[in-house]
């Protein structure tokens, strides 16, 4: 029943984070450029899933700085984050800190947020709420076989210990801003 598991991590990573659009051009431009990325980090993990989730940890390592730098052109930089790291190159931009903590602050506010970054660039911030496919490798109780890939690629990981519903971290998108009507 390897379709299960390939299903739950689709909702895992795009449903999750589900965009209200409305507000603005930058908003949804954001949206936009974090779609593909959300899309093809998704194939990768299902891709890896079909040979375990310890795969899927390997596979989402290895692919998910590919899929980032072939998204990032034109001035476009996207990437994921979270308060606890996984992989240290994931390091929040400083821009998007600050709405990383506004989220952990109050769980009543993790709409998607556009701000004005600065020299003419807009950001992008959308929550990733933990679901409950993505407690298998990110959860309170790992299998051994995953934990142990874990530790293997990430020796400092601290990206474990969530619950279903709990804040897992931000997809982010840093982009020109749209130029005003």
């Amino acid at each position: 029943m390897r379709w299960v598991p390939a299903w739950g991590l689709a909702l895992c990573l795009a449903l999750h984070a589900s965009v209200a659009h409305g507000g603005g051009s930058d908003l949804e431009r954001g949206a936009a450029l974090l779609a593909p990325f959300k899309r093809d980090l998704q194939a990768a993990l299902r891709t890896g899933l079909v040979q375990g989730p310890a795969a899927a940890v390997e596979a989402c390592r290895a692919q998910a700085p590919q899929i980032e730098a072939s998204l990032a052109r034109e001035g476009v930089r996207l990437g994921r984050t979270s308060h606890r790291l996984r992989n240290p190159a994931n390091v929040a931009p400083d821009w998007v800190q600050p709405i990383l903590e506004a989220y952990l602050a109050d769980a009543s506010k993790r709409e998607p947020v556009g701000v004005a970054v600065g020299a003419g660039r807009a950001g992008y911030v959308e929550p990733i709420l933990l679901q409950p496919l993505c407690a298998t490798c990110h959860g309170e109780s790992l299998a051994a076989d995953v934990a142990a890939k874990v530790r293997e690629l990430y020796p400092d990981d601290r990206a474990v210990g969530f619950r279903v519903g709990d804040l897992r971290g931000v997809f982010w998108a840093e982009f020109p801003a749209s130029e005003a009507p």
